[in-house]
């Protein structure tokens, strides 16, 4: 099988250990900034999250590592090439060296979970099928779901689907996979199933792993770093350790899920009793 992993250029990175750089990165639409001054590394072979509340720009950090945007100042760094600067031919060979799991999963509906896995394998390689068969039924395994290859997804449980997902992320043996919101939607015993599939996965077959989440409480069973993004800057950062022990005000409001705190309950309105009695 062709090799998937992204070449290497040590001469544009810092630190060949390093997976994903992002060296004082701003982003944004027109007017409105995204992300302003973020700044993070992401080590090979290590599983990252990147946590904050919805509209904190963690999925757009996302984007930018695989090239779908381009930031308005900064550095993007995978696997030492500079994405920004590649052109379309390099990046989409760049994009082949990575995985994605998409929000909810995002399965072909029409297409079996087999299809569905070896999709990548049949686009972007020019193995047998019989060969495409094994990797297929071996990525089927490795989640635990060989069962399902020929069910369409609608006969699929929402854990089962985010299994197969993970799956189809891998199909190509990335050196990294992104995870968007991994965990949206499932029950516990499905959360914690895909949780430890992440981690079980990414240390078996030495790629890197980027997780944006809410769930506090998973990624501190799983993660080997975590950095908390709000208003489109790094608010915090540290090891489960260091975060559990954390007394950063916007880190324990994430952490205990408390209502009120660095990220307001209201959002910014004119005094209330102005707004009752405006018609006076």
């Amino acid at each position: 099988m062709p090799d998937t992993r992204l070449p290497v250029a040590p001469a544009a990175s810092r630190c060949p250990d390093i997976a994903v750089e992002l060296d004082n990165v701003t982003f944004g639409y027109d007017a409105r900034t995204v992300l302003s001054g973020i700044t993070m590394s992401i080590p090979r072979g290590k599983v990252v999250a990147i946590m904050g509340g919805s509209g904190s720009g963690k999925t757009t950090i996302l984007r930018l590592i695989g090239g779908q945007l381009k930031p308005r100042s900064g550095r993007v760094i995978v696997a030492g090439q500079s994405v920004p600067d590649l052109d379309r031919e390099a990046l989409f060979e760049m994009r082949r060296g990575l995985g994605m799991l998409f929000q909810f999963g995002a399965l072909f509906t029409d297409m079996t979970v087999f299809e569905n896995i070896a999709f990548a394998l049949r686009e972007h390689t020019e193995l047998p099928e019989e060969i495409i068969r094994d990797l297929v039924l071996m990525k089927l395994q490795a989640v635990g779901l060989r069962g399902t290859a020929p069910l369409k997804p609608a006969a699929l449980s929402g854990g089962m689907a985010r299994r197969v997902a993970l799956a189809r992320a891998i199909a190509l043996d990335p050196m990294l996979v992104m995870y968007d919101e991994p965990f949206a939607g499932l029950d516990p015993i499905s959360l914690g199933v895909v949780g430890q599939l992440i981690r079980r996965l990414n240390d078996a077959l030495g790629i890197t792993s980027v997780v944006v989440t809410h769930d506090v409480y998973e990624s501190l069973k799983m993660v080997d770093y975590m950095y908390f993004v709000a208003e489109g800057r790094i608010v915090a950062q540290g090891t489960p350790a260091e975060i559990r022990a954390s007394d950063e005000a916007y880190v324990r409001q994430f952490v205990d899920g408390e209502a009120d705190g660095p990220v307001p309950f209201h959002d910014p309105a004119p005094a209330y009793a102005d707004d009752l009695f405006a018609h006076d």
